[in-house]
């Protein structure tokens, strides 16, 4: 049997990258468009709640979010963060507690916020509006997609028809399945071909944002076949049921995104790939007002919109500390998420900002 050596050597050369992009540390980031610091930290908000304006389907809501403490009503609406997060991993931003997390971009609405998330610094000379715009900026997504560990395993996937552009997919080659596209898989599964279909067929309450069941299942279905290393979901009915003014299915929407992110969490821990290499990094693009009663502002946020810039940001899994929510009295920002990924992705940017003090 005669042995090519060029086949040979070819095939080492593809085990070896193989073998490396399985040691790999992976990598989610996840964001919640515009989910308020008060749900997190306190659950149902009272005034809110309890105003028919902002609710229209009050079947089952109180059963299903309603207790008498904010301990109890955050549980409520988002168990697996408070069961488990908060055992296993962190959480910044508890104003209650003294703890902050602010913007620093001075728009506070949602690209520039995923600009400063993303790339750790904010551009308001450049990103000053949600227009489709090609980012100018290089997000770490980018540079990690063209590093040599993770060349071409970085895949995102969001609600909002924008991110093609805030990820500027045509610069980074990132692959964006976001608004209403269809699986961008070159070999899509059957539930990926299902989704497709189903997907076409659903009534489209926004004409740029597609209901978050889409954009998690894609996502999913990615983490199964297409093991990427470095993976981006970014949900976002929170922040359109907000703006309809619908605090019913706003607290639903973040129930639902509470159990999207604990699926996440028990694939990686039961996948061979994942397992024991995954971190995974939550935030939020910018917050909202905390208007309550017929103060409307919490619909809101922008520059006219008092306190919008309140952020909060959590963390689990690999290099994370165990240390819950934090009560220091501490200030933090969401410039310093970027050089936390770093940190993690080991890219050697170098940043203005410190990392976050959420690692080991």
């Amino acid at each position: 049997m005669k042995l090519d050596l060029k086949s040979l050597v070819f095939g080492f050369f593809i085990l070896s990258i193989s073998l490396q992009a399985q040691e790999n540390d992976k990598l989610i980031i996840i964001t919640l468009d515009g989910l308020r610091w008060q749900e997190l930290f306190g659950g149902a908000d009272s005034l809110l709640l309890n105003k028919d304006r902002f609710v229209e389907n009050r079947s089952g809501l109180k059963d299903d979010f309603w207790a008498e403490t904010k301990a109890e009503r955050r549980e409520k609406l988002f168990p697996f963060v408070w069961n488990f997060i908060a055992e296993n991993g962190v959480i910044l931003g508890d104003r209650w507690e003294g703890n902050k997390v602010n913007l620093t971009n001075r728009m506070v609405f949602s690209y520039p916020g995923y600009n400063e998330i993303l790339t750790g610094k904010a551009d308001d000379d450049h990103i000053n509006s949600n227009d489709k715009i090609y980012n100018p900026n290089k997000t770490i997504l980018e540079i990690a997609n063209f590093s040599n560990k993770y060349r071409r395993k970085v895949l995102a996937f969001g609600s909002w028809d924008v991110f093609p552009f805030i990820l500027n997919e045509k610069r980074s080659e990132i692959p964006v399945n976001a608004g209403y596209r269809s699986s961008l898989s070159k070999n899509p599964s059957e539930k990926a071909l299902f989704l497709d279909k189903i997907q076409q067929e659903t009534p489209k309450r926004w004409g740029g944002v597609r209901f978050d069941v889409f954009t998690h299942n894609y996502a999913m279905e990615a983490l199964k076949h297409e093991k990427p290393d470095v993976l981006y979901i970014a949900y976002g009915e929170t922040d359109d049921f907000a703006h309809d003014g619908r605090y019913d299915e706003y607290l639903r929407s973040a129930h639902r995104t509470d159990k999207m992110i604990q699926d996440i969490w028990e694939f990686v821990n039961s996948d061979s790939y994942y397992k024991g290499k995954t971190s995974i990094l939550i935030t939020t693009d910018h917050g909202r007002g905390a208007g309550t009663g017929e103060n409307d502002t919490w619909r809101g946020h922008g520059t006219s919109i008092k306190d919008a810039d309140q952020v909060w940001i959590m963390a689990l899994g690999n290099h994370i500390k165990s240390i819950g929510a934090s009560r220091k009295n501490k200030q933090y920002f969401t410039s310093q998420f970027a050089p936390t990924l770093n940190e993690i992705l080991k890219l050697d940017i170098e940043f203005e900002e410190k990392a976050l003090p959420v690692l080991d």
